[in-house]
């Protein structure tokens, strides 16, 4: 039993459970008293093996039925009542969105977001009308680093590639269990990514795979500029309209 801020006493019993692992809210109350983040769900939203023998493999909403009815069998349900909150929807599919923790690519968004705030500081860069520079300053200066991966069919894919298999030499070699060896290497291509594998000793057989995932639309759509005039080539394209002086936003 924890205490903290977030939960409001006068609602409903004044306690709540907390699921770090699946909740915006819940992740964080855990991140401040060290709770551990138990994850309860696959990929494709069944249940795994820490959700209980009972349940393991049922689809989320069978789950929740399941549960609801096992509890009642053991005569745990008080009562019950109906409530009206909000469901969160994918904006494409209109799925049910289930927060579950996972692994993804974030940038560090500090280093940034610093240079930016100083442009606007220094008048290199005026926002018209000036009221939004408020706005801008709110948002970077509580800036939070950016999830940048996504698990989508069509996109620019990460830059990483990670270490599928080691050359057999490198791995038996007599210093290798003291070599921490990298497990990805973040680079522009292919080329450069078994060139970073080599310098770090993996050996000519190292086999890398890139990761599956692709950017976020947004942080794609900041590449456009660069893409579409020849970066990282100095092109005369982009010599001339690179970097510009006027941005609309709205």
């Amino acid at each position: 039993v924890i205490a903290d801020e977030y939960v409001d006493r006068e609602f409903g019993t004044g306690a709540l459970k907390i699921t770090p692992a699946h909740d915006l809210n819940d992740y964080e109350i855990g991140k401040r008293h060290g709770l551990e983040s138990i994850n309860v769900m696959n990929a494709d939203a069944t249940i795994n093996a820490r959700g209980g023998a009972l349940f393991e493999g049922m689809d989320r909403f069978e789950c929740r039925k399941a549960l609801w009815k096992e509890m009642d069998g053991l005569g745990l349900v008080i009562k019950t009542e109906p409530y009206v909150h909000r469901v969160p929807r994918s904006q494409r599919g209109g799925e049910i969105i289930e927060p579950r923790v996972s692994t993804q690519w974030f940038v560090r968004m500090k280093t940034l977001a610093e240079p930016a705030l100083e442009a606007v500081r220094r008048g290199d860069i005026r926002f018209v009308p000036d009221r939004f520079e408020k706005v801008y300053f709110n948002w970077l200066e509580n800036i939070h680093d950016w999830c940048v991966s996504r698990q989508l069919w069509w996109g620019h894919r990460v830059p990483v590639w990670h270490v599928v298999s080691a050359d057999d030499a490198a791995a038996a070699s007599s210093s290798a269990d003291s070599i921490d060896y990298p497990e990805y290497f973040v680079a522009r291509n292919e080329e450069e990514a078994y060139a970073a594998a080599l310098a770090a000793g993996l050996g000519e057989g190292v086999r890398l795979e890139q990761d599956a995932d692709v950017l976020d639309t947004w942080f794609s759509s900041g590449l456009w500029p660069f893409a579409t005039l020849g970066w990282p080539q100095k092109t005369p394209e982009l010599e001339k309209f690179y970097p510009n002086v006027v941005l609309e936003t709205g």
